[in-house]
């Protein structure tokens, strides 16, 4: 199948994934007085006296905003907000069916930050949370940053968050299969863009000490007249040695590689040069870092890509519905870390030891069971750090 070829006609007769349904089954005279007027006019007073009451009595509680200013549409760039809304139907489409939660895209015609954060806390009260999506770095960052800020709703931006999540959990799962310690080893995570930084964060979070970055213009240090500002303050944490140098250079006698960059970069022999027992996480799409076949034939024990049609899977639609149902349940002020750490380890451990295999380090997205448990990890850890409302 030409899956572009096929999908263009797919959408061509669609018109659309999503719709606006009601959940009002039948419509009579009583009905309509209730839902509109006049009897609508008493919950519209109730949330004027408390605006928490639109938690309540409307859907607000369960909707999310998925939005996007069309600069980092999958690999394709900037090709602008309205070429995003199928990207952004296909997430509200996974919203609904692995969280029930609707979701609704806003597309919005600014590239300038501060117009997309005040569109955003505008919006605000018509939502239960934000999701952010394919926002190009670094401006994603102060995006985010500021949102958090300023909004009293959950803000999430999938592309660093959620691939994260995903990444930790596959390396918590490959590390205990392999009987290694997670401050013992080297990682290097190729690729400094908003996906890099988060996933270094997250995993610096998990317990790993030693942690390379490499961007096109290798080995990322402190200090580097190089580096943007994101790219400057993980420097500080990462490379502590400070290892200059060639993503070649990085990877020697490195246990893992988190490739987040662009396909075809790693060679053979550098896999070659890597620790005993590597991990190799090559997540470029929809080309990786290296094939699959020529990691595992260099010597790599476990290979993790971000494609369908290989085992390993390593991808965001695990996370971000667990996450949102689990925020929106509890009524969380934000998504803390406490709650993206467990994420982690809830769909990690949907895995068993029994099932545990270099083939399988990580369950299929499509499993409605890991969603769940997501979302009941999420909402407990919410509770635990004070992060909930109700």
């Amino acid at each position: 199948m030409n899956h572009f070829e096929e999908s263009l006609k797919f959408h061509q007769k669609l018109k659309g994934k999503i719709e606006i349904a009601s959940r009002i089954p039948e419509f009579d005279k009583e009905i309509l007085s209730l839902a509109y007027t006049p009897g609508v006019a008493q919950p519209c007073m109730e949330i004027h006296k408390d605006i928490n009451k639109s938690f309540e009595l409307t859907r607000r509680w369960n909707t999310v905003a998925v939005v996007t200013d069309g600069t980092a549409i999958l690999g394709l760039g900037d090709i602008g907000p309205e070429a995003g809304m199928p990207v952004l139907e296909g997430k509200a489409i996974l919203f609904k069916k692995f969280g029930d939660i609707d979701a609704i895209p806003l597309c919005i015609r600014s590239k300038d930050p501060d117009e997309i954060v005040r569109t955003i806390e505008l919006l605000a009260g018509t939502f239960g949370g934000v999701n952010l999506e394919d926002i190009s770095a670094p401006r994603c960052f102060e995006i985010e940053r500021r949102l958090k800020e300023s909004c009293e709703i959950p803000v999430f931006h999938d592309d660093q968050h959620g691939t994260a999540i995903a990444v930790g959990a596959a390396l918590i799962n490959s590390l205990k299969l392999l009987n290694k310690k997670i401050d013992k080893i080297r990682v290097v995570i190729n690729g400094a863009g908003s996906a890099g930084i988060a996933i270094a964060n997250y995993i610096l979070k998990l317990g790993i000490k030693d942690l390379i970055m490499c961007d096109k213009f290798g080995i990322i240090d402190e200090g580097m007249k190089e580096l943007n500002a994101p790219q400057h303050e993980i420097s500080l944490k990462t490379n502590r040695s400070h290892k200059r140098g060639t993503l070649a250079d990085a990877l020697k006698n490195a246990d893992v590689l988190i490739g987040v960059s662009v396909g075809n970069i790693v060679s053979q022999d550098m896999i070659r040069s890597m620790a005993e027992e590597s991990i190799v996480f090559t997540l470029a799409n929809p080309i990786p870092e290296i094939p699959r076949d020529d990691a595992l034939q260099a010597g790599a024990s476990i290979v993790g890509t971000g494609r369908s049609d290989f085992p390993n899977q390593i991808n965001n639609l695990l996370v971000f519905p667990g996450v949102f149902r689990g925020a929106l349940d509890v009524r969380a002020r934000n998504i803390n870390d406490e709650m993206m750490l467990a994420a982690g380890y809830a769909i990690a451990n949907a895995i068993s030891d029994d099932e545990l295999s270099e083939d399988n380090i990580i369950p299929t997205a499509l499993d409605e069971k890991v969603h769940k448990e997501v979302a009941a990890a999420v909402a407990e850890a919410a509770i635990k750090s004070n992060a909930a409302r109700i």
